[in-house]
């Protein structure tokens, strides 16, 4: 074939080229550019199999094509090692015609070799000097280039006579690119030929091209594929169409199987072992944790089993000293199960469960490797394996051995309840929210009827919750399996912990009262005591304004233990029960724990909830910038393991920050989508953070009426409505509002609410006491300012520089209006500068406004940043980072047309003419003051 290679796969090209291959392609560009000079000589790439390199030729014979270089190629095959001159006479099959215009000699000599005519077998040296003298002769129309794949099996005249040709290239309009696998031998003598070792795709990378060809796949069908391929593209591409679609349990229980092409890649040397040697190596497969001592104390009973053969083909590397044994690539560990039938993988797990025996957890996994058909024993044991898995933070682990469990169990409703139990955990911890529903079925069918296991409604309950937000489903359905128990008291069943909390989250996120006295119910009548995070959980998620202080205490000692806590469900529950009392601060540490967590494979669902609650924690205390970072990674998370109800905390963030910082078309688009979503849901506490939006967009804007009526939907003045928590997050919206509409009464009465001795609310948190103190004066209830001028000087009350400098404006203004300006000043231009930090632009411009009515004139720069709106920065930003402008449209809530416009706004604006530029002005901004 001539300049097209037909049928060759893009091996690791994505739909925009080769993916994570910059710098190979680079030098391949190089190479391919130096050819028509003279100075391209050889090449040659080595790497693992499926590593890429043929995807590499590929492309270097396309640019080969585009510079107008005519490419001769060939491969080399096993079935013709043997045939002498076999590749050569591929390579040179297009130039045939040509070779008659070579001296006679030469002529002779090529025409012998290719079997083209008689005669006899020419000297390796004529026939390369034949090649060379016809690569001349074809250069002269343009100039060509030799590509050459599989090395090792070229025939061995054709192999030499190519070397000896790749030697003296240099100099002519040609080049010889060739490709093999690394230290496998051939004939082709690549001593000091220039060669590039392909390397692994990268984890982004390999992310990158997962995701282009299969973008449905399971979050955690696709860590572990990530993890089994190790940057291997053709493992990548293959893997997943081995796995197929089929749901069995015994998908997750032993190495990947591969694919046809992924056999003849990995498994070659495999099978040319002995048997008992092929035998050790599975055993040490199955065992899995690359025990060097288990696998020799093994070895030892079986004669001829010798790890040295495997060692010298390459295939693992026992380290004595670590006493660990290491595969060269995962997938041979795959290739090696797929090579194995079952019979073999029973005997070794039976082998390796008798070494194991005082070790449960292993114990268990390979008795159930051992055991062909149903064992309630067996299941039994891996159910408990599985418990303790997941005690140590292995939730993918636990999962798989449930499932199997699963597989295991003789009767429909033993099935049932692990299946159920596996959909449960895959939800709530390794964020398989899209999988859980297909398992849920199958524990349907396995124990169909209305006595399924409790298990079953515990993972139902959350699917319904979480999945598409069905509050009253939910809570009908949890709350009937709790009374359907025959001990709806016992507090030592874990399960019966695990369905209480998700009520207790559906009676949040419902914001309905009458949801809540039932299960609080249930949650005290645990014997002997329920679970300290449960019911400080119970309390001060349902109605933190009336915590009595035992309770109060009892949180504050949940925070302090988290700095030993390692489970991410324990830390996310406890940065939930505590986020209204002010001290997710507190929890940055083990939440950030929780993030990476789930960064690094581990609970997704945990790490979701905990990067909201560090995006509300940075929003309260001014860190906005992070705010948004984020909440944007929690959403696209969200996004990706179909978790619809928790996007709204996110966006909540996001929607704040729009209100606060002037872009009140954001912000009340993403109050209208809430609403549109939770009206038919009923989900009221998504209905309240569109009202907190809202309210404070319409502070903004100086729309005091409207900012009064949505903070009163949220409660009402002169109470603080039980079981809405919300309350305590708008009571400064709420008071700032009513005061600025003259409703002075209504403000008094709130404040008046905060101060009954019952609630006390001052005692919840600094900022509550701040606020509450900035009212009693505003309202006139107290006349003593000294109180509030001390709180407002408090170190670390300005932990919280938001709210802090909407109190100092507020209270700055009033001290105008009394006509004491120098304090006014004071405290309305440290709200001035906490604003513009912020970038609270409506906040700021009022501060400014009022310190003009002092008597100082506040000047400001026009061009730059500060030139920009809000809005326009926002949208800056995200065109910086790559977005389009529908995608940009899409997360603002804007029209494409709307962000066009802004974009034309801004960059005469930043000083640039192209979005290209957006990058470096937005990080390197000019001096406003260039003296």
């Amino acid at each position: 074939m001539d300049d097209v290679r037909a049928g060759r796969d893009q091996v690791a090209a994505g739909s925009g080229g080769l993916v994570g291959r910059e710098s190979e392609i680079q030098r391949l560009r190089r190479f391919v550019g130096r050819i028509p000079a003279g100075t391209a000589g050889s090449l040659r790439l080595t790497g693992d199999p499926g590593v890429g390199k043929t995807a590499l030729l590929d492309h270097a014979a396309s640019l080969a094509v585009e510079a107008g270089i005519r490419t001769l190629w060939a491969t080399g095959s096993q079935f013709e090692a043997d045939i002498p001159y076999a590749t050569l006479h591929q390579l040179l099959h297009p130039c045939i015609a040509e070779i008659p215009q070579l001296d006679p000699p030469l002529a002779a000599a090529l025409t012998v070799a290719l079997g083209l005519g008689e005669g006899t077998a020419p000297p390796l040296l004529l026939v390369a000097n034949a090649v060379l003298a016809l690569l001349r002769q074809v250069a002269k129309e343009r100039p060509v280039l030799l590509i050459v794949d599989d090395l090792p099996w070229l025939d061995r005249t054709s192999a030499l006579v190519l070397a000896m040709t790749a030697r003296r290239i240099h100099g002519h309009p040609a080049g010889v690119l060739t490709a093999c696998r690394t230290s496998e031998p051939s004939h082709f003598d690549q001593a000091d030929l220039p060669a590039t070792h392909i390397e692994p795709l990268s984890e982004e990378a390999s992310a990158a091209l997962l995701s282009s060809r299969y973008p449905a796949m399971a979050p955690r069908v696709r860590r572990r594929l990530l993890g089994a391929a190790l940057g291997n593209p053709l493992a990548l591409l293959e893997l997943p169409i081995s796995l197929g679609d089929d749901p069995s349990p015994s998908r997750h229980c032993e190495e990947l199987p591969l694919s046809h092409r992924l056999q003849n890649a990995f498994a070659s040397r495999v099978r040319a072992l002995p048997a008992p040697v092929f035998e050790l190596l599975l055993l040490a497969v199955l065992d899995g944790t690359g025990d060097l001592r288990i696998v020799r104390s093994i070895a030892a009973e079986h004669a001829g089993a010798d790890l040295g053969a495997a060692e010298r083909t390459g295939l693992v590397r026992a380290d004595e000293i670590r006493e660990r044994l290491a595969f060269r690539h995962p997938l041979i560990r795959s290739a090696i199960v797929d090579l194995s039938n079952s019979k073999q993988r029973r005997r070794a797990h039976a082998e390796l469960a008798d070494h194991l025996a005082g070790q449960p957890e292993r114990y268990a996994w390979h008795l159930a490797g051992a055991t062909d058909g149903p064992d309630e024993k067996v299941a039994d044991l891996l159910q408990q394996a599985a418990h303790t898995t997941l005690l140590r933070g292995d939730s993918v682990g636990a999962v798989t051995r449930l499932l199997r469990a699963a597989d295991l169990s003789p009767t429909g409703k033993g099935r049932s309840e692990r299946l159920a139990e596996a959909a449960y955990l895959g939800a709530i911890v390794t964020g398989d929210l899209r999988e859980a529903p297909r398992l849920m079925e199958q524990a349907r069918l396995a124990h169909p009827g209305p006595d399924g296991p409790f298990s079953a409604a515990m993972a139902g309950g959350y699917l319904l919750l979480h999945g598409d937000g069905d509050i009253d489903a939910a809570y009908r359905l949890l709350l009937n399996a709790v009374h359907n128990l025959d001990d709806p008291s016992d507090g030592h069943y874990k399960a019966l912990w695990e369905v209480l909390y998700t009520l207790i989250m559906v009676c949040f996120f419902g914001g309905r009262p009458d949801l809540w006295p039932p299960v609080q119910h249930l949650v005290g009548q645990l014997q002997p005591r329920p679970p300290e995070i449960l019911a400080v959980l119970a309390a001060t998620l349902s109605d933190p304004a009336r915590l009595i202080p035992a309770l109060l205490e009892r949180a504050d000692a949940s925070v302090a233990d988290l700095a030993r806590q390692v489970s991410p469900a324990r830390i996310i529950r406890t940065g939930i029960a505590v986020a209204y009392l002010d001290r997710l601060s507190a929890c940055r540490e083990p939440l950030q724990r929780a993030v990476q967590h789930g960064r690094e494979g581990g609970a997704i669902t945990s790490a979701i909830e905990a990067l909201f609650l560090l995006a509300q924690d940075a929003f309260h205390t001014g860190r906005w910038e992070d705010a948004r970072q984020l909440a944007d990674e929690g959403l696209a998370l969200c996004d990706t393991h179909g978790y619809e109800l928790l996007t709204w905390s996110g966006r909540l963030t996001i929607g704040l920050l729009a209100a606060a910082r002037g872009a009140p078309d954001t912000a009340t688009g993403i109050a209208q989508a809430m609403e549109t979503w939770a009206a038919p849901r009923r989900t009221g506490i998504i209905t309240t953070y569109a009202h907190h939006i809202r309210g404070l967009a319409a502070l903004g804007q100086a729309d005091f009426e409207s900012a009064f009526h949505h903070a009163a939907a949220i409660s009402q003045p002169g109470t603080l409505a039980p079981y809405t928590p919300h309350a305590l997050w708008v009571f400064l919206d709420l008071v700032e509002a009513a005061l600025q509409t003259g409703r002075r009464t209504e403000a008094a009465a709130h404040i008046a609410a905060a101060h009954d001795l019952d609630l006390d609310l001052g005692r919840l948190s600094p900022r509550l006491r701040l606020v509450v103190l900035a009212g009693t004066i505003l309202t006139g209830l107290d006349t003593d300012t000294t109180a509030l001028e001390a709180a407002i000087k408090e170190p670390g009350n300005d932990r919280w520089p938001f709210e802090l400098a909407r109190i100092q404006l507020t209270y700055g203004s009033h001290l105008r209006r009394a006509k004491r300006t120098t304090d006014a000043r004071r405290h309305l231009a440290g709200a001035a500068e906490t604003f513009q930090r912020l970038r609270a632009v409506p906040w700021a411009a009022r501060a400014e406004r009022e310190l003009r009515a002092t008597g100082i004139t506040i000047s400001t720069p026009a061009t730059g940043l500060a030139a920009l709106t809000p809005q326009q920065f926002q949208i800056a930003q995200l065109a910086a980072a790559g977005h389009t402008n529908k995608e940009i449209a899409a997360r603002l809530f804007l029209s494409p047309r709307t962000v066009s416009t802004h974009l034309y706004q801004v960059f005469p604006k930043l000083g640039i003419t192209s979005r290209a530029a957006l990058r470096d002005a937005l990080a390197n901004p000019p001096d406003p003051d260039p003296k």
